[in-house]
Order: structure tokens, then sequence, then C-alpha cells
């Protein structure tokens, strides 16, 4: 995993990461880049589309951006660009995924 570095740039090129699309005395314009891993970014996607109905966490994480007034397309791709943190922090420590427990403080 050390081609891509950092998971950003993993994400450009798996597609879920905004690139500026700015000019002159515009900017905030993000795009979807032109140059991504078409089959990568459907990999990304439906994960993000799976843990929607599967994950608790991950609902609430979509369900927080359609309230913030992303589309449903924008809400999904933010989801499946905090999964590649997720992978790239995984592949990094060399770790597998394990859902935790919710803890409860004792009194």
């Amino acid at each position: 995993m050390a081609f891509f570095g950092t998971a950003d740039r993993l994400a450009g090129f798996g597609g879920v990461a905004p690139v500026p699309r700015d000019s002159g005395k515009i900017s905030g314009n993000f795009r979807r880049s032109r140059r991504y891993n078409r089959r990568l970014q459907r990999v990304f996607y439906i994960s993000a589309l799976f843990s929607i109905r599967h994950c608790d966490e991950s609902r609430r994480f979509y369900e927080r951006k359609r309230a913030e007034g992303k589309r449903n397309v924008q809400a999904v791709l933010a989801l499946a660009r905090r999964g590649v943190n997720v992978l790239r922090a995984l592949l990094r420590d060399g770790r597998t995924y394990q859902t935790l427990p919710p803890t409860t403080l004792g009194a």
C-alpha cells in the first residue's frame, strides 16, 4: 500500500475525493476527477451502500449528511470517502476491521 502513501491519494485514485474546479476569482467549486479507477470507485460506493443498511454508525453519518442538505449520491460518496480512510488505516497498521461494542462508563 506504499504506492498511495496517503488516504487522499487512494481516494483520488478511487474517484471518491473531489478535486477543485477553481478558475480566476472563483474558488470553492469541486467536482469528481475525470481520471479515476471506475472499478475501485464502484467497490467503495457499493460498500458504502451496504454499510448504510447494516451499520448503525454509517447510517447516522449518512443521515447527518442528508440533513446538511447533501443529495443522496453526495452523502453516499462522503461515506465512501470515510471508508477509504478506515481502509487505509487498517492497511497501514496491518490490522483487520472489528466492530467495537459500545462501552459503558462505570460509576
